[in-house]
This record gives C-alpha cells, sequence and structure tokens, in this order.
C-alpha cells in the first residue's frame, strides 16, 4: 500500500514538505481512538528471540529509527507503533537554530538516496525535554552536537549542556561529531579533539549515580588509519559503542540530476561503505564494543549483512523513507526465522 498509494504521493512534494506532512498525518490518526493500537496490531513483531541487551538496556527488538528524522522529538511516540525497537532524536543543540537555508533537502530517485545539507535545525534541547516527560515506555538515544555558531575550542561546552539537560529523559547519548552540514564540525572527529570532547563527557557521565552509554557516530569518510583510530579513542575513553555510519560526502557512481548538490548523501550508495566500516571496526577491535549500523538498509538481507558484518543493532533512515514501515516488519520477521 505504501509504495503503491502513499509514497507516490509524498514524492509529488518537495521532500522537506513531505516530511511535514507525514508528521501531521502521523500524528492526526493517532488520535483517533482505536488507531493507535490497529497500527501496532499490524506493524510491530513480538518475539523473545529479537530482545537484545545492548550497554546494559534492554531492546525489544534490533531495529531503530536513526537520528534525523524525528529532530525535535515531537514523534517519537507514534513511530514506535511502527514497530521500531527504539527511536533516535535529534540532533540536538543547546539553542535552537534554523538550520541551512532552503532548499536543503533533495531525493535522488535513481539512486535510491537523499542528499541533505539540512544544519542540525532544531529547536534546542528545552523544547526536546518539555516533549520527552511525556514517554511512555519508549527506548530514546538522544543525539546530540553544537550550535554552529559555536566555535569548536567552546564546542564542549555545547555537548555537556546537551547532555546534562537530556540525562534524566533519554536511555543512551549519541555524540555526533560526523555530520558534514555544520562548518569545521567533522575536525572533531580527529584523534585529540575527540577524546578530549569524550573524556569531558565520560567526567561528567561517571559523576553520576547511574551512568547512561555514550555512542559515537562517525562518518563513512573516515580512512582506515582514522578508523584505528576511533578504536583506540572508544577503548581508551571507555565509552560504551559506535554507530556506523552517518551521510557521505563520496558522490561516486550516482546518475540522479540532484547528484551535485552539497551535503551529505544516504541511501542505497552508502550501503556497501557503511558495511566495510562497521565489518573493520569489528573485526580490528575484536568485537570489544558494540556497534550500531546504520546506512543504505532497504530490505532485511540488507540489515542481515550489517549484523553478519558485526552490528549488535541497526537503524533506519533513508530506507525507512523509501519502504515504509513494512521494512521494519520484514526485518524483523527475518530475524526470528
Amino acid at each position: 500500500m505504501y509504495k503503491l498509494f502513499i509514497r507516490p504521493f509524498l514524492f509529488r512534494l518537495d521532500p522537506e514538505k513531505a516530511h511535514h506532512f507525514t508528521f501531521k498525518y502521523l500524528k492526526m490518526i493517532h488520535k483517533i481512538p482505536l488507531v493507535p493500537a490497529l497500527i501496532r496490531a499490524i506493524y510491530q513483531v513480538e518475539h523473545p528471540s529479537l530482545h537484545r541487551k545492548v550497554f546494559g538496556l534492554d531492546f525489544k527488538n534490533p531495529v531503530g529509527l536513526a537520528a534525523g528524522l524525528d529532530k525535535d522529538a515531537t514523534l517519537y511516540q507514534e513511530l514506535s507503533n511502527l514497530g521500531f525497537g527504539f527511536i533516535e532524536i535529534g540532533t540536538i543543540t543547546p539553542k535552537a537554530q534554523p538550520g541551512n537555508p532552503k532548499k536543503r533537502l533533495f531525493r535522488l530517485l535513481d539512486d535510491q538516496g537523499i542528499i541533505n545539507r539540512m544544519g542540525f535545525n532544531n529547536q534546542g534541547v528545552e523544547a526536546a525535554v518539555k516533549r520527552l516527560k511525556k514517554n511512555k515506555g519508549v527506548l530514546i538515544g538522544g543525539n546530540i552536537g553544537k550550535n554552529k555558531l559555536t566555535p569548536n575550542e567552546e564546542a564542549v561546552n555545547d555537548y555537556l549542556i546537551c547532555f546534562k539537560e537530556l540525562f534524566d529523559h533519554v536511555d543512551y547519548f549519541v555524540v555526533n561529531v560526523s555530520s558534514p552540514n555544520t562548518p569545521n564540525l567533522r575536525s572533531l572527529q580527529e584523534k585529540e579533539p575527540l577524546k578530549q570532547l569524550l573524556d569531558a563527557l565520560q567526567t561528567e557521565n561517571k559523576g553520576r549515580k547511574a551512568p547512561k552509554p555514550i555512542l559515537l557516530k562517525i562518518a563513512p569518510d573516515l580512512t582506515n588509519e582514522q578508523l584505528l583510530d576511533i578504536i583506540e579513542i572508544v577503548q581508551e575513553t571507555q565509552i560504551a559503542g559506535v554507530i556506523a555510519t552517518n551521510t557521505t560526502l563520496s558522490r561516486e557512481g550516482l546518475s540522479s540530476p540532484h547528484q551535485n548538490e552539497t551535503g551529505g548523501l544516504s541511501g542505497k550508495p552508502l550501503t556497501k561503505r557503511s558495511t566495510e566500516v562497521i565489518r573493520f571496526l569489528s573485526e580490528k577491535s575484536g568485537r570489544a564494543f558494540p556497534i550500531i549500523g546504520v546506512g543504505g538498509i532497504f530490505s532485511a538481507e540488507d540489515a542481515l549483512e550489517k549484523i553478519e558484518a558485526g552490528a549488535t543493532l541497526v537503524q533506519l533512515y533513508t530506507g525507512f523513507i523509501y519502504e515504509g514501515a513494512g521494512l521494519v516488519k520484514s526485518i524483523n520477521k527475518r530475524l526470528i526465522n
């Protein structure tokens, strides 16, 4: 139904308008009595074999929604009804910011991809916290970043602000230093600044009565040498794990009209590279830490490849937009079988 009727309609709209329309529609239909229960009955898959205990958290299934879709924690409850085992909100910054000028989101239909240069558009951490206080049992990851105008030398403060504000309202944290759409952000992935950032967060974290898992989201464009640095940093700072990967700056092999737009590319073109990064991290570290695999998952087979490469959990974003909620169900059913 989604690919036959809903997607053709949505894909006639500007991508950002389609996003806002979909959010309003999902919010609206969930206010109709019995509809949430019906949606859960259609999409949710329950089975003991799907349960995962990862970095001390209990996941009802290993398929999550990646950050970037529900930036402001406005729809996490409704999205969880579509079968996801966990929802990652954000990227959240301390202060609200509009992001980059529009147009900033492009479908690459021939390549089954998306290019975005959103630029951490969000309503700020206080707005997210207000909504997360209403959470009814959804396992939430908080993806945190820095404001555009904050210089890199002061970036640690932005991450700490978000960490402290969100601490009581999320189950795990993701440090995003790998988005290509905030000027100079990726330079924080360099060994020394990254270690300083993670050490500062861990110092704050370990001072808490019950510390939260902290994960690092990395770019697919890192070299093998940089990936080896990531392994070393994860082990030295004792963070909980890695999310591999964010969007790519590569445009290799594309054929769609919007291929030369600036921004991060996600979707099918990222499938192979993200799996390569997962396998490299897993093998070179001796499976020393959990990896959440994300990038170009469009089928149950794609998800299984990520898991076989070393991912403990997986996340969807572009594949969810192209394939619909049925993708979540098909992955979970395949994992049972």
